[in-house]
Formats: C-alpha cells, sequence, structure tokens
C-alpha cells in the first residue's frame, strides 16, 4: 500500500489560501478502473482509494503513515510568488493622480 503525502492548492473559487494550509495523506490506487457495460459508469473495488487524510503538520501525516507501516512519497507545496503592487488596489482611486486614469 503506498500513499502520498502533499499540500493541496487552493480551489478556484478561492482567492486566499485559508482551506490550503493542511496536508493531505491519500493512498494510490492498488486497481485499475473499470467500466460498468450497463450504466457506463467507472468504478473500482478498491476502498483505500476513497480514503483522504488530512493533518495539521507534514510531520503529523508522516508519523501517521510511519506508525502504520504505509510507504508514502511527500510531494512538496508549489509556493506562489506573491503579487504586490506598489500601491495597490487603493492606486485606483487616487487623488493625487496627475493624469486621468482609464482602462
Amino acid at each position: 500500500m503506498r500513499a502520498r503525502i502533499y499540500q493541496p492548492a487552493k480551489t478556484a473559487m478561492q482567492s486566499g489560501t485559508a482551506k490550503a494550509k493542511g496536508w493531505v495523506l491519500e493512498f494510490a490506487p492498488a486497481s485499475a478502473r473499470s467500466v460498468d457495460p450497463l450504466m457506463g459508469w467507472t468504478s473500482s473495488d478498491d476502498m483505500d482509494a476513497q480514503v483522504r487524510l488530512r493533518f495539521e503538520t507534514r510531520d503529523a501525516a508522516e508519523a501517521y503513515a510511519n506508525a502504520r507501516g504505509i510507504e508514502f512519497d511527500v510531494v512538496g507545496p508549489h509556493v506562489r510568488q506573491p503579487n504586490i503592487r506598489a500601491g495597490g488596489y487603493g492606486e485606483n482611486f487616487a487623488t493625487h493622480r496627475k493624469g486621468v486614469w482609464t482602462h
């Protein structure tokens, strides 16, 4: 049983990083998915693929996997560079502007 420990990215509906601070332990699928001939749904008999465990820290996730003998790979987070403008959003409405601001 192999698992992956990673820090999830923010969803497309988020502008901040509120729910993307924890770490997730997710099991790799042990068998391929199959297509149901009647309904056309994809299914699998691997129940571990449905399990996603959330942890506050990376160390807690690694300690859990080590305590239960689970082999794991750690995928580091992709850190995004902050986009900070000199004046910020309020600069669009500044009263000391020399020229007319337009799109």
